[in-house]
Protein backbone atom coordinates (compact mmCIF):
# COMPACT_ATOMS: atom_id res chain seq x y z
CA UNK A 1 0.00 0.00 0.00
CA UNK A 2 0.97 3.47 -1.28
CA UNK A 3 0.53 6.96 0.53
CA UNK A 4 -2.38 9.08 -1.26
CA UNK A 5 -0.98 11.32 -4.22
CA UNK A 6 -3.22 14.06 -4.37
CA UNK A 7 -1.08 16.01 -6.75
CA UNK A 8 -2.76 14.37 -9.92
CA UNK A 9 -5.72 14.68 -8.22
CA UNK A 10 -8.60 17.43 -10.55
CA UNK A 11 -9.61 20.29 -8.11
CA UNK A 12 -13.24 19.30 -8.05
CA UNK A 13 -12.61 16.08 -6.70
CA UNK A 14 -9.50 15.95 -4.50
CA UNK A 15 -12.14 17.04 -1.77
CA UNK A 16 -13.72 13.68 -2.01
CA UNK A 17 -10.90 12.14 -2.47
CA UNK A 18 -9.57 13.78 1.15
CA UNK A 19 -12.62 12.22 3.04
CA UNK A 20 -12.21 8.83 1.84
CA UNK A 21 -8.08 8.93 2.10
CA UNK A 22 -8.28 9.94 5.94
CA UNK A 23 -11.27 6.91 6.20
CA UNK A 24 -8.58 4.87 4.28
CA UNK A 25 -6.01 5.74 6.72
CA UNK A 26 -7.37 5.17 10.08
CA UNK A 27 -9.05 1.69 8.51
CA UNK A 28 -5.75 0.42 8.01
CA UNK A 29 -4.32 1.86 11.04
CA UNK A 30 -7.14 -0.02 13.02
CA UNK A 31 -6.01 -3.27 11.04
CA UNK A 32 -2.62 -2.49 12.64
CA UNK A 33 -2.85 -1.90 15.75
CA UNK A 34 -5.32 -5.00 15.91
CA UNK A 35 -3.28 -7.42 14.82
CA UNK A 36 0.78 -5.97 14.84
CA UNK A 37 2.17 -8.97 14.74
CA UNK A 38 0.50 -10.31 11.38
CA UNK A 39 2.24 -7.00 9.43
CA UNK A 40 5.12 -8.30 6.80
CA UNK A 41 7.05 -5.19 8.52
CA UNK A 42 5.60 -3.49 11.30
CA UNK A 43 7.95 -0.70 11.74
CA UNK A 44 7.76 -0.41 7.46
CA UNK A 45 3.84 0.13 7.80
CA UNK A 46 4.14 2.63 10.58
CA UNK A 47 6.81 5.07 8.69
CA UNK A 48 4.25 4.19 5.91
CA UNK A 49 1.18 5.68 7.70
CA UNK A 50 3.47 8.52 9.06
CA UNK A 51 3.99 9.55 5.66
CA UNK A 52 0.36 9.46 4.44
CA UNK A 53 -0.41 11.73 7.44
CA UNK A 54 2.17 14.35 6.43
CA UNK A 55 1.04 14.22 3.07
CA UNK A 56 -2.53 15.00 4.06
CA UNK A 57 -1.72 17.67 6.73
CA UNK A 58 0.24 19.49 3.67
CA UNK A 59 -2.43 19.25 1.56
CA UNK A 60 -4.92 21.82 3.61
CA UNK A 61 -4.26 21.83 7.35
CA UNK A 62 -7.87 23.27 8.54
CA UNK A 63 -9.21 20.05 6.00
CA UNK A 64 -6.99 17.96 7.59
CA UNK A 65 -8.06 19.46 11.34
CA UNK A 66 -11.81 19.38 9.87
CA UNK A 67 -11.86 15.48 9.20
CA UNK A 68 -9.98 14.55 11.92
CA UNK A 69 -12.25 16.24 15.11
CA UNK A 70 -15.64 14.81 12.67
CA UNK A 71 -13.76 11.33 12.34
CA UNK A 72 -12.92 11.52 16.45
CA UNK A 73 -16.29 12.06 17.26
CA UNK A 74 -18.14 9.75 14.57
CA UNK A 75 -15.51 7.13 13.79
CA UNK A 76 -16.73 3.86 13.10
CA UNK A 77 -13.54 1.65 13.22
CA UNK A 78 -12.98 1.67 17.28
CA UNK A 79 -11.67 4.32 19.69
CA UNK A 80 -8.00 3.30 19.84
CA UNK A 81 -7.41 3.36 16.18
CA UNK A 82 -9.50 6.96 15.81
CA UNK A 83 -7.60 8.34 19.19
CA UNK A 84 -3.77 7.27 17.88
CA UNK A 85 -4.80 9.60 14.44
CA UNK A 86 -5.77 12.33 16.27
CA UNK A 87 -2.88 12.12 18.64
CA UNK A 88 -0.54 11.37 15.45
CA UNK A 89 -2.01 14.36 13.65
CA UNK A 90 -1.89 16.76 16.43
CA UNK A 91 1.81 15.60 17.70
CA UNK A 92 2.95 16.53 13.77
CA UNK A 93 1.19 19.93 14.00
CA UNK A 94 2.64 20.37 17.33
CA UNK A 95 6.30 19.25 16.09
CA UNK A 96 6.22 21.87 13.34
CA UNK A 97 5.17 24.74 15.98
CA UNK A 98 8.14 23.59 17.89
CA UNK A 99 10.83 23.33 14.95
CA UNK A 100 11.88 19.80 16.41
CA UNK A 101 15.42 18.32 14.89
CA UNK A 102 13.00 15.18 12.54
CA UNK A 103 14.85 12.83 14.79
CA UNK A 104 12.46 13.60 17.33
CA UNK A 105 9.11 14.73 15.67
CA UNK A 106 9.56 11.20 14.04
CA UNK A 107 10.08 9.74 17.36
CA UNK A 108 6.70 11.34 19.00
CA UNK A 109 4.32 11.03 16.25
CA UNK A 110 5.26 7.44 16.17
CA UNK A 111 4.69 7.02 20.02
CA UNK A 112 1.48 8.62 19.56
CA UNK A 113 0.27 6.05 17.03
CA UNK A 114 1.35 3.16 18.74
CA UNK A 115 1.73 4.57 22.53
CA UNK A 116 -1.63 1.62 23.36
CA UNK A 117 -0.70 -0.73 21.25
CA UNK A 118 -0.04 -3.08 24.55
CA UNK A 119 -3.85 -2.06 25.32
CA UNK A 120 -5.60 -1.92 22.17
CA UNK A 121 -8.30 -5.12 22.13
CA UNK A 122 -8.82 -3.23 26.15
CA UNK A 123 -9.14 0.41 25.12
CA UNK A 124 -11.97 -0.30 22.54
CA UNK A 125 -13.67 -2.52 24.82
CA UNK A 126 -13.43 -0.12 27.83
CA UNK A 127 -14.62 3.03 25.10
CA UNK A 128 -18.27 1.00 24.88
CA UNK A 129 -18.54 -0.40 28.08
CA UNK A 130 -20.74 2.01 30.39
CA UNK A 131 -19.42 0.68 33.91
CA UNK A 132 -16.54 1.55 35.14
CA UNK A 133 -13.08 -0.37 34.70
CA UNK A 134 -12.88 -3.36 36.45
CA UNK A 135 -10.52 -4.27 39.15
CA UNK A 136 -8.53 -6.49 36.16
CA UNK A 137 -8.95 -3.70 33.84
CA UNK A 138 -7.57 -0.49 35.88
CA UNK A 139 -4.14 -3.05 36.31
CA UNK A 140 -3.71 -3.38 32.22
CA UNK A 141 -4.47 0.35 32.06
CA UNK A 142 -1.96 0.82 34.38
CA UNK A 143 0.78 -0.85 33.23
CA UNK A 144 0.26 -0.35 29.83
CA UNK A 145 2.83 1.73 28.38
CA UNK A 146 5.48 -0.37 29.76
CA UNK A 147 3.58 -3.24 28.21
CA UNK A 148 3.60 -1.18 25.02
CA UNK A 149 7.02 -0.77 25.04
CA UNK A 150 7.69 -4.38 25.59
CA UNK A 151 5.71 -5.25 22.40
CA UNK A 152 7.51 -2.73 20.00
CA UNK A 153 10.81 -3.92 21.04
CA UNK A 154 9.24 -7.49 20.23
CA UNK A 155 8.31 -5.98 16.56
CA UNK A 156 11.40 -4.92 15.97
CA UNK A 157 11.48 -1.33 16.79
CA UNK A 158 14.69 -0.03 17.83
CA UNK A 159 14.35 3.34 17.86
CA UNK A 160 15.52 4.49 21.69
CA UNK A 161 13.43 7.12 21.74
CA UNK A 162 10.81 6.36 20.35
CA UNK A 163 10.81 3.36 22.98
CA UNK A 164 11.24 5.64 25.62
CA UNK A 165 8.69 8.10 25.38
CA UNK A 166 5.83 4.83 24.64
CA UNK A 167 7.18 3.66 28.14
CA UNK A 168 6.84 7.03 30.08
CA UNK A 169 4.22 8.43 28.29
CA UNK A 170 1.39 8.10 31.24
CA UNK A 171 4.79 10.01 33.14
CA UNK A 172 3.25 13.16 34.57
CA UNK A 173 6.01 15.91 34.23
CA UNK A 174 5.81 19.68 35.70
CA UNK A 175 3.76 21.73 33.24
CA UNK A 176 5.61 24.98 34.00
CA UNK A 177 8.82 23.59 33.66
CA UNK A 178 10.42 25.02 30.95
CA UNK A 179 10.62 22.49 27.77
CA UNK A 180 14.28 23.43 26.82
CA UNK A 181 15.31 22.50 30.29
CA UNK A 182 14.24 19.38 30.47
CA UNK A 183 15.77 15.93 28.75
CA UNK A 184 14.65 14.89 24.96
CA UNK A 185 12.45 12.09 26.13
CA UNK A 186 11.05 14.11 28.95
CA UNK A 187 10.03 16.37 26.45
CA UNK A 188 8.72 14.74 24.07
CA UNK A 189 6.33 12.92 26.77
CA UNK A 190 5.23 16.17 28.14
CA UNK A 191 3.81 16.97 24.84
CA UNK A 192 2.55 13.72 24.06
CA UNK A 193 0.71 13.26 27.44
CA UNK A 194 -1.24 16.71 27.21
CA UNK A 195 -2.02 15.50 23.31
CA UNK A 196 -3.58 12.21 24.78
CA UNK A 197 -5.21 13.65 27.36
CA UNK A 198 -7.27 16.49 25.16
CA UNK A 199 -7.97 13.98 22.55
CA UNK A 200 -9.19 11.78 25.14
CA UNK A 201 -12.04 14.05 26.41
CA UNK A 202 -13.25 15.71 23.18
CA UNK A 203 -13.86 11.65 22.26
CA UNK A 204 -17.02 10.02 22.84
CA UNK A 205 -17.38 6.79 25.04
CA UNK A 206 -20.78 4.97 25.95
CA UNK A 207 -19.75 5.81 29.24
CA UNK A 208 -19.74 9.29 28.59
CA UNK A 209 -20.50 11.86 25.74
CA UNK A 210 -17.31 13.64 24.35
CA UNK A 211 -16.56 17.20 25.67
CA UNK A 212 -16.43 20.20 23.51
CA UNK A 213 -12.54 21.19 22.27
CA UNK A 214 -12.37 24.30 24.53
CA UNK A 215 -13.41 22.75 27.67
CA UNK A 216 -10.83 20.25 26.86
CA UNK A 217 -8.65 22.58 26.29
CA UNK A 218 -9.25 25.04 29.45
CA UNK A 219 -9.41 21.04 31.95
CA UNK A 220 -5.52 21.10 30.59
CA UNK A 221 -4.47 24.93 30.69
CA UNK A 222 -7.19 26.65 33.15
CA UNK A 223 -9.50 29.01 32.11
CA UNK A 224 -6.67 31.20 30.69
CA UNK A 225 -4.56 30.12 28.54
CA UNK A 226 -1.04 30.16 30.09
CA UNK A 227 2.03 31.14 27.84
CA UNK A 228 4.16 29.00 31.25
CA UNK A 229 2.28 26.24 30.11
CA UNK A 230 4.07 25.79 26.68
CA UNK A 231 2.54 22.60 25.47
CA UNK A 232 -0.85 24.01 26.28
CA UNK A 233 -0.23 26.90 24.84
CA UNK A 234 0.47 26.13 21.60
CA UNK A 235 -2.18 23.47 21.28
CA UNK A 236 -3.92 26.44 21.10
CA UNK A 237 -1.86 28.35 18.90
CA UNK A 238 -1.98 25.87 16.51
CA UNK A 239 -5.77 24.29 16.04
CA UNK A 240 -7.96 27.51 18.39
CA UNK A 241 -9.48 27.08 20.79
CA UNK A 242 -12.86 26.16 18.66
CA UNK A 243 -10.63 23.89 15.71
CA UNK A 244 -11.71 23.19 12.17
CA UNK A 245 -14.80 20.12 12.55
CA UNK A 246 -16.08 21.29 15.85
CA UNK A 247 -19.54 22.77 17.06
CA UNK A 248 -20.08 25.71 18.04
CA UNK A 249 -23.32 28.34 19.27
CA UNK A 250 -23.23 31.71 18.02
CA UNK A 251 -24.30 35.12 19.87
CA UNK A 252 -27.52 35.22 17.50
CA UNK A 253 -28.82 32.06 18.51
CA UNK A 254 -27.39 30.12 15.41
CA UNK A 255 -25.45 26.58 15.79
CA UNK A 256 -22.60 26.43 13.26
CA UNK A 257 -20.11 24.33 12.37
CA UNK A 258 -16.39 25.62 12.30
CA UNK A 259 -14.59 25.50 8.89
CA UNK A 260 -11.20 27.05 9.24
CA UNK A 261 -8.67 28.71 11.60
CA UNK A 262 -8.34 32.09 11.62
CA UNK A 263 -5.09 34.47 12.96
CA UNK A 264 -6.86 35.07 16.22
CA UNK A 265 -7.48 31.48 18.45
CA UNK A 266 -10.92 32.49 19.45
CA UNK A 267 -12.04 33.82 15.49
CA UNK A 268 -12.32 31.45 13.11
CA UNK A 269 -14.48 31.34 9.64
CA UNK A 270 -17.37 29.36 10.73
CA UNK A 271 -20.65 28.21 8.72
CA UNK A 272 -24.35 28.10 10.45
CA UNK A 273 -26.41 24.80 10.19
CA UNK A 274 -29.37 25.95 12.45
CA UNK A 275 -30.96 29.05 13.19
CA UNK A 276 -32.14 30.06 16.97
CA UNK A 277 -35.20 27.99 16.79
CA UNK A 278 -33.10 24.66 16.23
CA UNK A 279 -34.16 24.41 12.49
CA UNK A 280 -31.92 23.73 9.32
CA UNK A 281 -30.83 26.70 7.44
CA UNK A 282 -31.68 25.85 3.59
CA UNK A 283 -27.86 26.56 2.71
CA UNK A 284 -24.86 26.61 5.66
CA UNK A 285 -24.09 30.88 6.12
CA UNK A 286 -21.35 31.52 6.26
CA UNK A 287 -19.51 34.05 8.70
CA UNK A 288 -15.68 35.32 9.41
CA UNK A 289 -16.27 35.98 13.28
CA UNK A 290 -12.88 37.67 13.72
CA UNK A 291 -14.42 40.53 11.75
CA UNK A 292 -17.54 41.36 13.77
CA UNK A 293 -20.53 39.84 15.01
CA UNK A 294 -21.69 37.41 14.88
CA UNK A 295 -19.55 35.80 17.81
CA UNK A 296 -18.89 32.95 19.47
CA UNK A 297 -20.89 32.16 22.39
CA UNK A 298 -20.07 28.41 23.40
CA UNK A 299 -18.56 25.89 22.15
CA UNK A 300 -20.64 22.37 21.80
CA UNK A 301 -19.88 19.07 21.54
CA UNK A 302 -21.02 16.77 18.65
CA UNK A 303 -23.99 14.54 20.94
CA UNK A 304 -25.32 18.46 21.30
CA UNK A 305 -25.57 18.93 17.65
CA UNK A 306 -28.55 16.80 15.94
CA UNK A 307 -27.78 17.75 12.03
CA UNK A 308 -26.06 15.36 9.09
CA UNK A 309 -23.48 16.74 7.81
CA UNK A 310 -22.14 16.39 4.20
CA UNK A 311 -18.44 16.76 4.66
CA UNK A 312 -17.22 17.22 1.42
CA UNK A 313 -19.50 19.93 1.32
CA UNK A 314 -18.42 21.69 4.06
CA UNK A 315 -14.87 21.37 3.49
CA UNK A 316 -15.11 22.70 0.41
CA UNK A 317 -17.24 25.57 1.37
CA UNK A 318 -14.40 26.65 3.41
CA UNK A 319 -11.92 26.42 0.70
CA UNK A 320 -14.18 28.67 -0.98
CA UNK A 321 -14.77 31.19 1.98
CA UNK A 322 -10.89 31.32 2.47
CA UNK A 323 -10.42 32.57 -0.94
CA UNK A 324 -9.88 36.99 -0.41
CA UNK A 325 -13.19 38.51 -0.82
CA UNK A 326 -15.19 40.71 0.98
CA UNK A 327 -18.88 39.63 0.58
CA UNK A 328 -19.46 35.90 2.59
CA UNK A 329 -23.09 36.50 1.03
CA UNK A 330 -21.56 35.88 -2.59
CA UNK A 331 -23.52 32.31 -4.09
CA UNK A 332 -20.47 29.54 -3.62
CA UNK A 333 -22.21 27.72 -6.31
CA UNK A 334 -23.05 23.87 -6.48
CA UNK A 335 -20.99 22.64 -3.28
CA UNK A 336 -23.11 19.88 -2.92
Amino acid sequence: MHSPTLARTAHNEEYEDLLSLWGDLESALSVLLARPTQARSFQAKVRQFDQWLQELVAHDTDAALYLMFQLAATSTVGYSASHALVCATLCHLMAREFELPSHERNALVRAAFTMNIGMTALQDTLADQREKPSAGQQEAIRHHPLHSQELLEQLHITDDLWLEVVGQHHTILGERIPLASLAVQDRLTRILGAIDRYAAMISPRKSRPGRSATDSVRALVGKEVDQRDEVGYMLVRSVGLCPPGTFVRLDNGDIAIVLRRSEKHNQPLVASLLDDTGQPLNEPRLHRTSSGKPRIQSALTRAAVAVELNHRTMVRLGLYAAQPRTDLATDPGDLH
